[in-house]
């Protein structure tokens, strides 16, 4: 079995899990953890005329539970958990993760913010946040605490793209010192938000959290080689218009971007658009599984719905009984 890539279809925030050909597991964020997972009902409300777009399915009223999902997958513990940023949206249901599957080790970027005000009946939990300090600060038992920033190099992580190294193939592209000493981030804490590279055997797949303008600059003038033929990118602040440049994707061009839940009327879908780049949203798909072989990533999607306006025949399934949407070939260097 090789490696596979998950989005759990989640809103606001983001959750990403890689089951590594090593076995290792490891999960970026979690959202909806404290929400009871709504069963599959595809409300199609409109399908946009733009044929990169593709139409609003609503599959974000049909959100996950990432832990109902991964013991669902038969996952028992993960290895590694990555807090891309401590904002309440990457964190939600952390408390409720820690106390039924657990995580062996724990990335901190170091990036650090006022504790919320959870007096005002808001949509989170004080207990997420409360299990996040004590993790973060060293201070729960089997848990190992690493902070590593842009372009650390580790034993069980890393992994060359010719494979040899021991690593499940994760690379970091930010953040760095600099962009972690801004002195307003606390206001602007995106510019402390992990990016991590995945150099798959399928292709690289960008997992970005919410950086923002700042993290791209330096990316670009570090990483730039890290970053090209990207096959998979997971977009930075699930697409939103955020008052940000997009001008990003002028130099990764992605050949997918995933878009994760947000309203439609905030993401700045032009941006792909008339950059002629492929989108997928959360809202389309559902939950969406990329299942990765030797130089070929597939893309398996939850909706059935969404599929057949673009497939014609048999539909391919995964194990979950997902349906396989488009295939791509690792880009040869």
């Amino acid at each position: 079995m090789g490696a596979q890539v998950h989005f759990v279809n989640v809103h606001p925030g983001d959750c990403t899990v890689i089951k590594h050909a090593s076995g290792h597991v490891t999960m970026i964020d979690i959202c909806d953890g404290n929400s009871e997972t709504v069963d599959t009902v595809v409300f199609e409300e409109s399908v946009s005329k733009s044929s990169n777009t593709l139409g609003n399915f609503a599959m974000c009223e049909c959100n996950t539970n990432p832990i109902d999902y991964i013991k669902l997958l038969g996952i028992k513990n993960l290895f590694r958990f990555i807090l891309t940023h401590p904002d309440m949206d990457h964190m939600d249901g952390f408390n409720q993760l820690m106390n039924e599957i657990g995580a062996q080790n724990f990335w901190d970027s170091t990036a650090r913010r006022d504790k919320p005000d959870f007096n005002n009946n808001g949509p989170y939990l004080e207990a997420d946040w409360d299990r996040y300090a004590t993790v973060r600060d060293g201070k729960e038992d089997g848990v190992t605490v690493v902070k590593p920033l842009a372009g650390a190099n580790f034993k069980y992580a890393n992994k060359n793209e010719d494979d040899t190294g021991g690593g499940d193939g994760l690379s970091i592209l930010a953040p760095n010192k600099a962009l972690l000493n801004d002195a307003d981030l606390n206001d602007d804490i995106n510019e402390g938000s992990y990016v991590i590279l995945y150099r798959s055997i399928g292709g690289k797949i960008l997992i970005c959290g919410d950086a923002h303008d700042s993290t791209f600059e330096y990316i670009k003038k570090n990483h730039l080689d890290d970053v090209k033929d990207v096959t998979v990118l997971l977009a930075p602040h699930h697409g939103r218009h955020s008052n940000r440049s997009y001008d990003f994707l002028d130099f990764i061009k992605p050949r997918l971007t995933v878009i994760g839940c947000a309203p439609s009327k905030y993401i700045d879908y032009n941006q792909w658009n008339r950059r002629d780049l492929k989108i997928l949203t959360s809202n389309q798909a559902g939950n969406i599984v990329l299942e990765i072989e030797k130089d070929i990533i597939d893309v398996y999607i939850e909706n059935e719905t969404f599929a057949r306006k673009h497939i014609e025949g048999d539909f391919v399934r995964n194990k979950q009984n997902y349906v396989g949407l488009w295939r791509y070939n690792k880009i040869s260097s």
